[in-house]
This record gives C-alpha cells, sequence and structure tokens, in this order.
C-alpha cells in the first residue's frame, strides 16, 4: 500500500492507473520566507551607570492572533550578556541553537577568554549580514545587552540587514516609535547614563512595558525582565504589569459611535 501524502484519499495506480504528480512541483525553485508568521514585538533596553536592563514580553503573535502566551524572548548568553529576539519566532530558536552551540565550542575551548556582549555583538552582526546577502534573511530586529571587556555596560542593536546601531537606550517593534522618547527622558546620551540607577532604569523599562499593552495591539501583560552587571544576570521571565489604569480610554473620540 502506498502511505505517501500524495496518495492520500485517491485511486489505487494498479486498478485506476498511475496519477500524474507533476503539480507537487518537485523539481522547482527554491524559496525562501518572504514575510513571517509568528512573530514577537517590541524588546526594550536601557544603559544605567552599572550594567543594562533588558525587557520582552512573552507573546508571539500569528498574524493578528495572540497566540502564544509563553514564549521567552530574552536568552542568556555565558554570565554577562543577554539577547532580546523581536520578530520572527522560527528564526529566534534558530539563532537561539546557533548561540547554544558557540557557547559550546567557547566553554570547551582552550583559550581561556569568554565572549563578552560586544563579541557576540559582532557576531551577530555578520551572520544576519551574511544571510541578508544570500537573499534569506533571518527576520527579527535583535538588541544585545551586557557588559564589554572593561566590564562596562554595552548596549547594541542588529537588524535583519545586519545593519547595527548602539545607544544608550534602544527599542524594537512599536517601542521604537512608543517606548524611546520615553527612555530617552532617563539617559538621552552616554553623560547621562552615569547618573541613571538600577532601580531608575528597571521603573523606565515598567512603564514602557505598560505603555506599550495600552497601545500595541500585538503586546501582553506578561514579560521577561533581565538586569545585566558585574555580579551576573538577573533573570526574571514571568513578571506581571502592575498599576493598570485604562480611565485615558473615555477620553478617546472618534472611533465606534463615540461623538466629540
Amino acid at each position: 500500500m502506498n502511505h505517501l501524502p500524495q496518495a492520500w484519499g485517491r485511486p489505487r495506480d494498479d486498478v485506476y492507473g498511475p496519477y500524474d504528480s507533476s503539480y507537487l512541483h518537485t523539481n522547482g525553485p527554491k524559496a525562501h520566507t518572504s514575510s513571517p508568521i509568528v512573530t514577537g514585538t517590541s524588546v526594550l533596553a536601557v544603559k544605567f551607570k552599572d550594567g543594562v536592563v533588558i525587557a520582552a514580553d512573552n507573546l508571539a503573535s500569528y498574524g493578528s492572533l495572540s497566540r502564544f502566551t509563553d514564549v521567552k524572548r530574552l536568552r542568556i548568553f555565558n554570565r554577562k550578556t543577554v539577547v532580546g529576539f523581536g520578530g520572527d519566532v522560527s528564526d529566534m530558536q534558530y539563532l537561539d541553537r546557533l548561540l547554544l552551540s558557540l557557547d559550546i565550542d567557547e566553554n570547551y575551548g582552550s583559550s581561556g577568554h569568554d565572549l563578552n556582549a560586544r563579541n557576540l555583538h559582532t557576531y551577530l552582526a555578520k551572520v544576519m549580514y551574511k544571510r541578508r546577502s544570500d537573499i534569506n534573511p533571518l527576520w527579527n530586529h535583535i538588541l544585545v545587552a551586557g557588559l564589554d571587556t572593561e566590564d562596562q555596560p554595552f548596549l547594541s542593536s542588529v537588524d535583519l540587514l545586519g545593519t547595527t546601531f548602539s545607544s544608550p537606550t534602544l527599542a524594537t517593534g512599536f517601542g521604537a516609535h512608543l517606548a524611546q522618547p520615553l527612555l530617552r527622558k532617563l539617559a538621552d546620551d552616554e553623560s547621562a547614563v552615569q547618573s541613571v540607577t538600577q532601580e531608575q532604569a528597571t521603573t523606565a523599562i515598567k512603564e514602557c512595558m505598560k505603555v506599550l499593552f495600552y497601545r500595541d495591539a500585538r503586546s501582553l501583560d506578561k514579560y521577561s525582565i533581565a538586569v545585566i552587571t558585574k555580579e551576573g544576570v538577573q533573570l526574571k521571565e514571568d513578571e506581571r504589569l502592575e498599576g493598570q489604569s485604562w480611565a485615558f480610554a473615555e477620553m478617546i473620540k472618534g472611533y465606534g459611535t463615540q461623538t466629540v
């Protein structure tokens, strides 16, 4: 009996003759992802004088459907680096396996040196640019947060084109429009970072996550947040937004049956 999928639900070849399988296009051109399907939204990060705070919600949306509500998009690499992924979840999983393989190679290596956040960002930038040059990009926008060679706070991003950018505050997705103006009030340049405490940075990130939940339809009220300092990484993966207030919604006019 023929168990191949193309044989399901059709007459037997030995009784009714062979079936034309040309429609299967087994020799067709190779196709790459042209648009992501299951995606994660914003990743936020801000430097403070002793490290970096980074956060991302736990939602993966299937188109406009809030389908998966327990997807962790922050990954710890060695002891002083956290990678935050926005964009396609399947490409995030591929990069996660790639980083795990790299971490194993580094731990079993004999050089005696660990990759810091700056090294890891350079590596990811090369990977993303190579895939872009192959016209098969990884549909992600990545934030790399941690400490550099001199144990100074490091924060930088790389997108699907391999374009890199560094700043005291960074955000992907809708966060680039809604959260960045709020974060820049806290630290608009590198000199301002020296006056920002860990508590101030954490509070600002949590407030921005709340704003994104109010305004971004692809966000969730459950999120992960990590604090990277010289002592290591403190990662909390099932935090909930606190102190929500939807009173402002009554003042929004112009939708449905509302009148000014």
